[in-house]
């Protein structure tokens, strides 16, 4: 295989007309110029260069790999330069993905504080739920991804990632604001045993965990609306149609005709987590947006 270094020697050598100039240029010893020649004309198996009274001058096989040789050298500098403007974060794009909730609270600060630091980066964020998110951050299709988890099932779902938790959500009790349980100092999911509840689809992680705390407190919801737009969520309970369990990320906003409550002894909760693939795989703005995540999600929290 060709040195890109040794090309580099013999370019040098026929743009100089010389040895000696040529090693004043790149700062080697004329001896190290010489070397470099004699053993790219060794790999090449022919000869390269001829001295005659005018100086140094390219045979045919010469002019030729010097033709290839600038160009070869210019493609080399053009990803040296792209990758220093990477590592450097004044180029390149992150792809992100992130579940809705977290993408309408700690995303857009997370954004506008990233661009401000970094113009030149590329960002771009979709949406989706965990379980759609994590394939495509493995396959490579993301670069970083907002998730939540519960308890015990945190590990199996950021397995083989890099994750940095964020800030604990929890699930606040949302009811209507005329419901006789508005006014009572402490509620707990057992006083909630008969009453209808609102929820999103029944195959949703929130779903699926609010099912087991309530089984944990002696009862199974009765669920009468289900929706994944917390939303529509919140407009049935107003509406006074049911009860429901809300993440405080999704409470930014409570519409009239609710009441929010924590619930005794404390509410059932989800870790919000930023993952990344480990190791190399990361890009450098991936582990850039990871500390500017944090920072939003502290002030969040």
């Amino acid at each position: 295989m060709l040195s890109p270094n040794r090309l580099r020697v013999l370019s040098e050598v026929v743009a100089q007309g010389s040895f000696s100039a040529a090693a004043e240029s790149l700062s080697y010893t004329q001896s190290a110029i010489s070397q470099a020649v004699a053993r790219l004309e060794a790999e090449s198996g022919t000869t390269l260069v001829v001295r005659d009274r005018a100086g140094v001058r390219p045979t045919a096989a010469g002019a030729v790999l010097v033709e290839h040789a600038e160009t070869i050298l210019a493609q080399i500098e053009a990803a040296e330069a792209e990758l220093e403007a990477l590592l450097g974060l004044r180029g390149g794009r992150l792809r992100m993905a992130s579940f809705p909730s977290a993408g309408a609270t700690l995303m857009p600060l997370a954004i506008a504080t990233f661009r401000a630091r970094h113009p030149d980066v590329e960002l771009s964020l979709a949406e989706g739920e965990p379980e759609d998110i994590v394939p495509r951050l493995r396959a490579g299709e993301i670069d970083l991804a907002l998730l939540f988890a519960f308890g015990e099932a945190e590990d199996r779902v950021v397995e083989g990632l890099h994750t940095v938790a964020l800030l604990e959500d929890p699930l606040h009790l949302a009811i209507p604001a005329n419901h006789r349980l508005a006014r009572r100092g402490a509620i707990t999911l057992a006083d909630l045993r008969d009453q209808d509840w609102v929820q999103t689809s029944a195959s949703s992680p929130c779903a699926r965990y609010v099912v087991r705390s309530c089984l944990a407190a002696g009862f199974a919801p009765h669920v009468t609306f289900e929706s994944d737009d917390y939303e529509t969520v919140q407009g049935l309970v107003a509406a006074g149609v049911g009860v429901a369990l809300i993440p405080r990320l999704a409470l930014a906003r409570v519409r009239p005709g609710i009441v929010v409550r924590e619930l005794a002894p404390s509410s059932p909760t989800r870790t919000v987590l930023a993952a990344t693939l480990a190791g190399a795989a990361s890009p450098p703005a991936a582990k850039t947006m990871l500390l500017v995540l944090s920072e939003v999600a502290d002030e969040a929290a």
